[in-house]
């Protein structure tokens, strides 16, 4: 099969470094991304269908979805060297749990009838640093005009305060409000939805992909908890271009990443860190400590670096104990 026959595959996010990488694997085997994978099987997006193919073998690393996929005679063989990789530790503490692969941005969704969590913001900020991907809050339910919730404009600036750099978007799908910005800064990259259940990322993916695809869930008047709705992970093409990979809902975003991960989400606090007077600095009142002398200034909050702490700590912990995700040469990443 040619190159040219494989066109049917560049919405998908296929490119000639992908032809390359396939190439170096077998110059027989057929391209497919993963668009669900059922344990025993993975469905995939192949040049001229949609087919679902049997694990006959087992696959080092472990295929997620968004995986490019090498398949020779009807059999995945090989998994493409990933551009990136979104994971989370397991909620029990025990391993490592993939959530999409090959992804270019991170989607925050943060329900504007609940109170948005900062601490669920700066994990879902660094695990997105982790994988290489640019990670960015969607405010949903924007047109919630409950007593006791803040006004959409009010809670977006909240946000780009207590996490400076981080670009935010307020959506309301029933009015069909920052949906076209949505899908501008989308465009054709391949995009991944994190956020707790109830927060309203069904209902974005059902606005992007124009079609009830994925199941909506009331939530709770008490606490506008939801149900999981969404129960595994799937690829989509969205109909203007790009590609969304729709996850459940997740309770809780344990770190596997390194301190740089965490350096990124907190560039504030890290730059100033930088320039403490002895390079060992633990940053807890020792001599010359930059970070003290900002906190004495009201340069930054104590909440901040409080959560600066606590996530390079968890960081480090998680990086002594697991391999680290090592992502391929510079030809094949690309930040966004």
């Amino acid at each position: 099969m040619t190159t040219s026959s494989r066109s049917a595959l560049v919405p998908l996010g296929w490119d000639d470094d992908w032809e390359s990488a396939l190439a170096e694997i077998d110059e027989r085997a057929l391209p497919g991304r993963v668009l669900l994978h059922h344990g025993v099987g993975l469905v995939l997006a192949l040049p001229e269908s949609v087919e679902t193919i049997m694990l006959t073998q087992r696959l080092h690393p472990a295929p997620a979805v968004g995986d490019w996929i090498a398949v020779v005679d009807d059999e995945a063989v090989a998994i493409l060297p990933r551009r990136s990789l979104l994971r989370r530790r397991n909620a029990h503490g025990d391993g490592e749990q993939q959530l999409a692969a090959n992804i270019d941005m991170v989607l925050l969704v943060c329900g504007l009838d609940r109170p948005i969590k900062d601490g669920r913001i700066q994990r879902g900020t660094a695990i997105a640093h982790d994988a290489g991907a640019r990670p960015v809050v969607i405010l949903t339910k924007a047109s919630r005009q409950d007593d006791g919730i803040p006004d959409a404009e009010t809670a977006a600036s909240e946000v780009r305060n207590a996490h400076p750099g981080i670009e935010v978007v307020i959506t309301s799908v029933n009015e069909g409000e920052g949906l076209d910005e949505l899908r501008r800064l989308i465009g054709t990259r391949t995009v991944t939805l994190l956020g707790e259940s109830g927060a309203g990322k069904s209902s974005i993916v059902n606005a992007l992909l124009g079609s009830e695809v994925a199941a909506t869930g009331d939530v709770r008047e008490g606490d506008s908890k939801g149900r999981h709705t969404t129960t595994s992970r799937e690829l989509h093409l969205l109909p203007e271009g790009g590609v969304l990979i729709d996850t459940p809902g997740i309770r809780a975003v344990g770190l596997v990443t390194d301190t740089e991960a965490v350096a990124e989400t907190f560039t504030d606090v890290d730059e100033i860190a930088e320039t403490c007077r002895f390079a060992d600095c633990q940053h807890r009142n020792q001599p010359g400590c930059a970070i003290a002398a900002a906190l004495k200034a009201g340069d930054i909050t104590s909440d901040r670096v409080e959560a600066w702490r606590r996530l390079r700590d968890e960081a480090a912990d998680s990086s002594a104990s697991r391999p680290r995700w090592t992502p391929p040469p510079p030809r094949a990443r690309r930040r966004i």
